[in-house]
Protein backbone atom coordinates (compact mmCIF):
# COMPACT_ATOMS: atom_id res chain seq x y z
CA UNK A 1 0.00 0.00 0.00
CA UNK A 2 3.34 2.35 0.36
CA UNK A 3 3.57 2.28 -3.04
CA UNK A 4 0.20 2.92 -3.73
CA UNK A 5 0.08 6.16 -1.38
CA UNK A 6 3.13 7.59 -3.10
CA UNK A 7 1.68 7.38 -6.57
CA UNK A 8 -1.44 9.02 -5.29
CA UNK A 9 0.69 12.24 -3.41
CA UNK A 10 2.53 12.63 -7.02
CA UNK A 11 -0.69 12.31 -9.30
CA UNK A 12 -2.31 14.79 -6.64
CA UNK A 13 0.35 16.94 -6.76
CA UNK A 14 0.71 17.23 -10.09
CA UNK A 15 -2.90 17.86 -10.74
CA UNK A 16 -3.31 20.51 -8.09
CA UNK A 17 -0.52 22.82 -9.50
CA UNK A 18 -2.28 21.94 -12.93
CA UNK A 19 -5.49 23.53 -11.66
CA UNK A 20 -5.75 27.38 -12.94
CA UNK A 21 -9.40 27.92 -11.68
CA UNK A 22 -11.51 27.51 -8.30
CA UNK A 23 -13.69 25.25 -9.94
CA UNK A 24 -10.89 22.95 -11.13
CA UNK A 25 -9.11 23.07 -7.81
CA UNK A 26 -12.58 22.16 -6.47
CA UNK A 27 -13.01 19.59 -8.43
CA UNK A 28 -9.78 18.07 -7.61
CA UNK A 29 -10.62 18.29 -4.11
CA UNK A 30 -13.98 16.31 -4.10
CA UNK A 31 -12.16 13.38 -6.71
CA UNK A 32 -9.57 12.86 -3.86
CA UNK A 33 -11.06 14.10 -0.80
CA UNK A 34 -14.78 13.98 -1.25
CA UNK A 35 -16.95 10.79 0.69
CA UNK A 36 -16.04 8.81 -2.67
CA UNK A 37 -12.52 10.05 -3.18
CA UNK A 38 -9.57 8.32 -3.44
CA UNK A 39 -7.55 9.13 -0.26
CA UNK A 40 -10.90 8.28 1.54
CA UNK A 41 -11.16 5.06 -0.29
CA UNK A 42 -7.91 4.07 0.70
CA UNK A 43 -8.63 4.81 4.48
CA UNK A 44 -11.60 1.83 3.87
CA UNK A 45 -9.38 -0.27 2.19
CA UNK A 46 -7.20 -0.31 6.00
CA UNK A 47 -10.06 -2.90 7.10
CA UNK A 48 -8.50 -5.84 4.54
CA UNK A 49 -4.56 -5.08 6.30
CA UNK A 50 -3.06 -7.57 8.28
CA UNK A 51 -3.10 -6.18 11.82
CA UNK A 52 0.68 -5.49 11.87
CA UNK A 53 0.31 -3.46 8.52
CA UNK A 54 -2.96 -1.39 9.81
CA UNK A 55 -1.22 1.47 11.67
CA UNK A 56 1.83 2.35 9.74
CA UNK A 57 -0.44 2.29 6.38
CA UNK A 58 -3.00 4.09 8.49
CA UNK A 59 -0.48 6.82 9.56
CA UNK A 60 0.75 7.62 5.69
CA UNK A 61 -2.66 7.82 4.28
CA UNK A 62 -3.56 10.41 7.16
CA UNK A 63 -0.13 11.99 6.18
CA UNK A 64 -1.63 12.31 2.73
CA UNK A 65 -4.83 13.42 3.44
CA UNK A 66 -3.55 16.42 5.93
CA UNK A 67 -1.03 17.27 3.11
CA UNK A 68 -3.87 17.56 0.15
CA UNK A 69 -6.32 19.78 2.58
CA UNK A 70 -3.38 22.52 3.06
CA UNK A 71 -2.36 21.94 -0.53
CA UNK A 72 -5.79 23.11 -1.62
CA UNK A 73 -6.26 25.75 1.08
CA UNK A 74 -2.88 27.02 -0.56
CA UNK A 75 -3.44 26.94 -3.97
CA UNK A 76 -7.31 28.43 -3.09
CA UNK A 77 -5.10 31.16 -1.81
CA UNK A 78 -3.10 31.58 -4.85
CA UNK A 79 -5.60 31.85 -7.17
CA UNK A 80 -7.53 34.09 -4.92
CA UNK A 81 -4.45 36.34 -4.75
CA UNK A 82 -3.46 35.89 -8.42
CA UNK A 83 -6.82 37.12 -9.20
CA UNK A 84 -7.09 40.37 -7.42
CA UNK A 85 -3.73 41.27 -9.01
CA UNK A 86 -5.19 40.72 -12.32
CA UNK A 87 -8.19 42.50 -11.66
CA UNK A 88 -5.46 45.76 -10.42
CA UNK A 89 -2.97 45.37 -13.23
CA UNK A 90 -5.62 45.10 -16.21
CA UNK A 91 -8.52 47.60 -14.70
CA UNK A 92 -9.70 50.19 -17.23
CA UNK A 93 -8.99 53.81 -17.53
CA UNK A 94 -12.34 55.82 -15.81
CA UNK A 95 -14.56 56.99 -18.71
CA UNK A 96 -18.09 58.56 -17.11
CA UNK A 97 -19.62 58.61 -20.74
CA UNK A 98 -19.54 54.83 -21.04
CA UNK A 99 -22.28 52.85 -20.74
CA UNK A 100 -22.40 50.04 -18.43
CA UNK A 101 -25.35 47.10 -18.16
CA UNK A 102 -23.76 44.60 -16.75
CA UNK A 103 -25.64 42.25 -13.76
CA UNK A 104 -22.41 41.69 -11.83
CA UNK A 105 -20.51 43.39 -9.39
CA UNK A 106 -16.82 44.73 -9.27
CA UNK A 107 -14.08 46.18 -6.99
CA UNK A 108 -14.66 49.89 -6.20
CA UNK A 109 -11.24 51.94 -7.36
CA UNK A 110 -10.20 52.93 -4.03
CA UNK A 111 -10.43 49.10 -3.17
CA UNK A 112 -8.25 48.49 -6.44
CA UNK A 113 -5.60 51.04 -5.47
CA UNK A 114 -5.90 50.12 -1.32
CA UNK A 115 -4.91 46.45 -2.16
CA UNK A 116 -2.44 47.15 -4.36
CA UNK A 117 -0.45 49.56 -1.86
CA UNK A 118 -1.06 46.56 0.97
CA UNK A 119 0.88 44.61 -1.55
CA UNK A 120 3.44 47.26 -2.04
CA UNK A 121 4.41 47.72 1.80
CA UNK A 122 4.02 44.08 2.84
CA UNK A 123 6.88 43.47 0.10
CA UNK A 124 8.69 46.03 2.07
CA UNK A 125 8.44 44.23 5.14
CA UNK A 126 4.55 46.15 6.88
CA UNK A 127 2.38 44.72 8.31
CA UNK A 128 -1.65 45.70 7.70
CA UNK A 129 -3.32 46.75 10.27
CA UNK A 130 -7.38 47.24 10.73
CA UNK A 131 -8.63 50.07 13.07
CA UNK A 132 -12.30 51.25 13.94
CA UNK A 133 -13.69 54.24 12.24
CA UNK A 134 -14.90 55.48 15.83
CA UNK A 135 -12.45 56.13 18.42
CA UNK A 136 -11.67 58.57 21.43
CA UNK A 137 -10.99 62.21 21.43
CA UNK A 138 -7.45 60.44 23.29
CA UNK A 139 -6.61 58.19 20.21
CA UNK A 140 -7.58 60.71 17.57
CA UNK A 141 -6.26 63.92 19.26
CA UNK A 142 -4.96 64.08 22.83
CA UNK A 143 -1.94 60.89 21.85
CA UNK A 144 -0.92 62.44 18.68
CA UNK A 145 0.10 66.00 20.67
CA UNK A 146 -3.07 67.38 20.11
CA UNK A 147 -4.27 68.52 23.67
CA UNK A 148 -7.92 70.17 24.31
CA UNK A 149 -7.89 73.70 23.30
CA UNK A 150 -4.90 73.31 20.46
CA UNK A 151 -5.43 75.34 17.60
CA UNK A 152 -4.92 72.43 15.33
CA UNK A 153 -8.26 71.06 16.13
CA UNK A 154 -9.76 73.77 14.02
CA UNK A 155 -7.96 72.29 11.40
CA UNK A 156 -10.55 68.98 11.59
CA UNK A 157 -13.92 70.14 11.55
CA UNK A 158 -14.88 66.65 13.42
CA UNK A 159 -18.05 64.91 14.15
CA UNK A 160 -19.01 64.05 17.76
CA UNK A 161 -20.96 61.37 19.20
CA UNK A 162 -23.41 61.91 21.82
CA UNK A 163 -21.31 59.47 24.15
CA UNK A 164 -18.13 61.69 23.43
CA UNK A 165 -16.69 59.87 20.91
CA UNK A 166 -15.84 60.68 17.55
CA UNK A 167 -15.52 59.77 13.83
CA UNK A 168 -11.63 59.30 13.41
CA UNK A 169 -10.53 62.48 11.33
CA UNK A 170 -7.32 60.54 10.12
CA UNK A 171 -5.97 57.31 10.28
CA UNK A 172 -3.18 58.46 12.37
CA UNK A 173 -5.54 57.77 15.16
CA UNK A 174 -4.02 54.44 15.15
CA UNK A 175 -0.71 55.52 15.84
CA UNK A 176 -1.00 55.09 19.68
CA UNK A 177 -2.01 52.03 19.70
CA UNK A 178 0.25 50.14 17.08
CA UNK A 179 3.20 51.63 18.60
CA UNK A 180 2.09 49.85 22.11
CA UNK A 181 0.76 46.41 20.59
CA UNK A 182 4.01 46.22 18.78
CA UNK A 183 6.90 48.71 20.29
CA UNK A 184 10.04 49.42 18.23
CA UNK A 185 11.20 48.60 16.04
CA UNK A 186 8.11 48.28 13.91
CA UNK A 187 6.70 48.43 9.83
CA UNK A 188 2.58 48.90 9.53
CA UNK A 189 0.46 50.63 7.13
CA UNK A 190 -3.13 50.49 8.44
CA UNK A 191 -5.68 51.76 5.87
CA UNK A 192 -9.50 53.28 6.79
CA UNK A 193 -12.22 55.48 6.27
CA UNK A 194 -11.84 58.67 7.54
CA UNK A 195 -14.90 61.66 8.47
CA UNK A 196 -14.69 65.67 8.54
CA UNK A 197 -17.29 68.10 7.90
CA UNK A 198 -15.81 69.23 4.51
CA UNK A 199 -17.45 71.60 2.11
CA UNK A 200 -17.08 68.96 -0.85
CA UNK A 201 -16.15 70.21 -4.36
CA UNK A 202 -14.03 68.40 -7.17
CA UNK A 203 -11.27 67.51 -5.13
CA UNK A 204 -12.60 67.64 -1.17
CA UNK A 205 -15.46 65.12 0.67
CA UNK A 206 -17.19 64.45 3.50
CA UNK A 207 -15.83 60.41 3.72
CA UNK A 208 -12.89 60.04 1.96
CA UNK A 209 -9.92 56.79 2.87
CA UNK A 210 -6.42 56.87 3.96
CA UNK A 211 -3.58 54.54 4.69
CA UNK A 212 -1.21 55.33 7.23
CA UNK A 213 2.02 54.53 7.62
CA UNK A 214 4.55 54.07 10.39
CA UNK A 215 7.87 53.23 10.80
CA UNK A 216 10.08 53.23 14.09
CA UNK A 217 13.59 52.02 14.55
CA UNK A 218 16.78 53.75 15.62
CA UNK A 219 18.48 55.88 13.24
CA UNK A 220 15.45 56.46 10.50
CA UNK A 221 15.55 59.85 8.89
CA UNK A 222 14.01 61.62 6.32
CA UNK A 223 15.84 60.14 4.20
CA UNK A 224 14.18 56.84 4.60
CA UNK A 225 11.23 58.62 4.51
CA UNK A 226 11.67 59.48 0.96
CA UNK A 227 12.82 56.47 -0.28
CA UNK A 228 9.76 54.79 0.68
CA UNK A 229 7.00 56.88 -0.99
CA UNK A 230 9.45 57.38 -4.35
CA UNK A 231 9.47 53.73 -4.39
CA UNK A 232 5.23 53.30 -3.52
CA UNK A 233 4.74 55.95 -6.19
CA UNK A 234 6.95 54.35 -8.93
CA UNK A 235 5.24 50.90 -8.55
CA UNK A 236 1.78 52.16 -8.72
CA UNK A 237 1.97 54.58 -11.50
CA UNK A 238 4.63 52.34 -13.43
CA UNK A 239 6.33 55.47 -14.44
CA UNK A 240 8.16 58.66 -13.37
CA UNK A 241 5.71 61.00 -11.71
CA UNK A 242 6.71 64.47 -10.73
CA UNK A 243 6.54 65.25 -6.87
CA UNK A 244 7.51 67.51 -4.76
CA UNK A 245 8.16 67.90 -0.71
CA UNK A 246 7.00 71.01 0.71
CA UNK A 247 7.12 71.90 4.56
CA UNK A 248 3.64 71.51 6.74
CA UNK A 249 2.69 71.67 10.16
CA UNK A 250 1.49 68.77 11.72
CA UNK A 251 1.35 68.87 15.39
CA UNK A 252 2.03 65.05 15.88
CA UNK A 253 5.27 65.37 13.40
CA UNK A 254 8.52 67.11 13.57
CA UNK A 255 10.01 67.87 10.56
CA UNK A 256 6.48 68.58 8.63
CA UNK A 257 6.48 67.81 5.33
CA UNK A 258 2.93 68.06 2.51
CA UNK A 259 3.79 65.73 -0.38
CA UNK A 260 2.45 66.59 -3.52
CA UNK A 261 1.81 64.91 -6.90
CA UNK A 262 1.74 66.54 -10.17
CA UNK A 263 -1.81 66.83 -11.00
CA UNK A 264 -2.44 63.84 -13.56
CA UNK A 265 -6.01 64.80 -14.81
CA UNK A 266 -4.55 68.41 -16.24
CA UNK A 267 -0.71 67.68 -16.49
CA UNK A 268 -0.37 70.43 -14.13
CA UNK A 269 -1.51 72.94 -16.48
CA UNK A 270 -4.35 73.99 -13.52
CA UNK A 271 -8.02 71.95 -13.38
CA UNK A 272 -11.05 71.96 -10.80
CA UNK A 273 -9.21 68.69 -9.57
CA UNK A 274 -6.13 70.55 -8.54
CA UNK A 275 -7.99 74.28 -7.86
CA UNK A 276 -6.35 75.08 -10.98
CA UNK A 277 -2.68 74.77 -9.28
CA UNK A 278 -0.70 71.92 -11.38
CA UNK A 279 -0.36 70.49 -7.58
CA UNK A 280 -2.90 67.62 -5.35
CA UNK A 281 -1.33 67.27 -1.72
CA UNK A 282 -1.17 63.21 -1.70
CA UNK A 283 0.55 62.71 1.20
CA UNK A 284 1.09 64.48 4.81
CA UNK A 285 3.96 63.32 6.27
CA UNK A 286 6.52 63.97 8.38
CA UNK A 287 9.39 62.59 11.34
CA UNK A 288 7.31 61.44 14.29
CA UNK A 289 7.06 63.69 17.09
CA UNK A 290 8.83 62.90 20.25
CA UNK A 291 5.88 63.40 22.28
CA UNK A 292 4.09 61.48 20.17
CA UNK A 293 7.03 58.38 20.55
CA UNK A 294 6.46 58.90 24.46
CA UNK A 295 2.52 58.78 24.70
CA UNK A 296 3.22 55.27 22.89
CA UNK A 297 5.59 54.30 25.35
CA UNK A 298 8.76 54.64 22.79
CA UNK A 299 11.84 55.94 24.29
CA UNK A 300 12.81 59.36 21.65
CA UNK A 301 16.31 59.32 22.70
CA UNK A 302 17.08 55.86 20.89
CA UNK A 303 14.62 55.05 18.51
CA UNK A 304 13.22 58.05 15.58
CA UNK A 305 10.30 56.80 12.96
CA UNK A 306 8.42 58.50 10.73
CA UNK A 307 4.69 58.81 9.39
CA UNK A 308 2.61 59.26 6.31
CA UNK A 309 -0.99 59.45 5.63
CA UNK A 310 -1.40 59.10 2.38
CA UNK A 311 -4.83 59.82 0.40
CA UNK A 312 -6.12 56.33 -0.98
CA UNK A 313 -9.23 58.78 -2.55
CA UNK A 314 -6.89 61.22 -4.38
CA UNK A 315 -4.87 58.47 -5.25
CA UNK A 316 -7.38 56.56 -7.11
CA UNK A 317 -8.31 59.94 -8.75
CA UNK A 318 -5.04 60.37 -10.16
CA UNK A 319 -4.43 56.52 -11.54
CA UNK A 320 -7.86 55.99 -13.06
CA UNK A 321 -8.23 60.06 -13.95
CA UNK A 322 -11.46 60.64 -12.23
CA UNK A 323 -12.01 64.31 -12.34
CA UNK A 324 -14.20 64.61 -9.40
CA UNK A 325 -14.14 63.07 -6.42
CA UNK A 326 -17.69 63.21 -5.17
CA UNK A 327 -18.29 60.13 -8.30
CA UNK A 328 -16.30 57.87 -6.04
CA UNK A 329 -19.15 58.03 -3.16
CA UNK A 330 -22.14 58.80 -5.82
CA UNK A 331 -22.86 54.78 -5.76
CA UNK A 332 -23.12 55.10 -9.61
CA UNK A 333 -22.82 51.65 -10.34
CA UNK A 334 -22.41 52.44 -14.28
CA UNK A 335 -19.78 54.24 -13.19
CA UNK A 336 -17.75 52.50 -10.44
CA UNK A 337 -18.18 49.15 -12.87
CA UNK A 338 -16.02 50.00 -15.07
CA UNK A 339 -13.12 49.01 -13.09
CA UNK A 340 -11.86 45.27 -11.92
CA UNK A 341 -14.84 43.10 -13.17
CA UNK A 342 -15.62 39.81 -11.56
Amino acid sequence: MKTQIESMRARFCEQAAAADTPDKLEELRIAYLGKKGEITGLLKELRALPDDEKKEAGRLINALKEEAENTVARRTEELRNAAEESAVRHARRYNPTIPHTADHGSYHPITLVQRELEEIFTGMGFTVEDYPEIVTDYQCFASLNIPPYHPARDMQDTFYLENGQLLKTQTSAAQNHIMRKYGPPLRAIFPGRCFRNEATDACHENTFFQMEGLMIDKDISISNLIYFMKTMLSEVFARPIRVRLRPGYFPFTEPGFELDINCLICGGEGCPSCKNSGWLELCPCGMVHPNVLREGGIDPELYTGFAFGLGLTRLAMMKYGIKDIRDLNAGNLPILAQFGNR
